[in-house]
């Protein structure tokens, strides 16, 4: 049961951390969203999620990073360890329900985030 949590020590936090994430990692792009992965040193995954109001009011930003959140805490396992990793949502990002993003994210993360980080 542990394994599905998303923990504290999970989440990036900090400012410097996007920043960095930023300036420095690889970028996979799909149609509504902007990912960026870059290894961190440790021996876990930590996830930073970004939703502007570009993609529409508070209750459908919240529901956006709801999503992101389940997507990773349920395939965590398959997340490369060790690396950092921030979804930014573009515009039309609210309007997918769970298995649309899920399709749109399980292609470029879970795949190519291997290849990128090698």
């Amino acid at each position: 049961m542990r394994s599905s949590t998303f923990l504290k020590s999970e989440r990036l936090l900090n400012r410097k951390d996007f920043v960095n994430l930023n300036r420095r990692g690889k970028r996979l792009q799909t149609p509504h969203f902007l990912i960026s992965l870059m290894k961190n040193g440790q021996g876990f995954t930590r996830l930073g999620i970004t939703v502007s109001k570009r993609v529409g009011n508070s209750v459908r930003r919240n529901r956006v990073k709801r999503l992101i959140r389940e997507f990773f805490r349920l395939h965590k396992a398959f997340f490369p360890q060790g690396c950092d990793i921030v979804i930014v949502a573009r515009k039309d990002a609210d309007g997918l329900d769970f298995w649309k993003m899920k399709a749109e994210l399980d292609e470029p993360i879970l795949d190519k985030s291997f290849r990128l980080l090698s």
